[in-house]
């Protein structure tokens, strides 16, 4: 049952809102305009808020989705954290677009939030803080994610599950490579 429970994640993670949407209702395949993310903040940047809001919410419906799923099936913490983990991946590297996906971050907002809503305000206090500093929203909130594997662990006392977000926070600066080299070039 687990198994299947993790092939479903990934494939989960494999709709791919930003490509269907744009496809829908604007009828432009969104790979071959601006960066060429399938992500909420390219498709915010061609089309407006609207097609960012809707892509982020679709995109974060996938992560709690497979959370609130494998909490039904009452599956352990450790196990709801690799099918999110998979579902990012499955975001990432979706089967469906020859593995050139968005880059997680919806998806994992979704899924953590699911997993313990305790996180919202861990984000936004790690964003608020850092975003001065960094004057980047994407830094910020990756830089935001870093503290959520402490508290989660301060809360359950749970290694296992702390080990696996701090791989799932791992992939999604793996994700975000390209945009951190950019960053850092003198």
């Amino acid at each position: 049952m687990i198994l299947i429970y993790f092939i479903i994640s990934y494939l989960i993670g494999n709709i791919m809102f930003g490509f269907l949407i744009t496809k829908i209702l604007y009828r432009k395949d969104i790979r071959l305009q601006g960066s060429g993310n399938v992500g909420a903040r390219n498709a915010g940047r061609l089309y407006g808020k609207a097609a960012f809001i809707l892509i982020f919410l679709g995109d974060a419906l996938k992560g709690a989705l497979v959370i609130l799923a494998a909490r039904y099936f009452q599956f352990s913490e450790a196990i709801q954290l690799i099918g999110l983990a998979l579902a990012i991946l499955g975001h990432v590297k979706p089967v469906t677009l020859k593995f050139r996906g968005g880059k997680g971050i919806s998806t994992f907002i979704g899924g953590i939030i699911a997993f313990n809503p305790l996180v919202i305000p861990v984000i936004i206090l790690g964003f608020s803080v850092l975003y001065p500093f960094l004057k980047s929203f994407t830094f910020a909130g990756l830089g935001a994610f870093l503290f959520i594997p402490a508290v989660l662990f301060f809360k359950s006392n749970d290694w296992i599950s702390s080990i696996i977000e701090i791989g799932i926070i791992i992939m999604l600066y793996i994700a975000h490579a390209d945009n951190i080299k950019e960053r850092l070039k003198p």
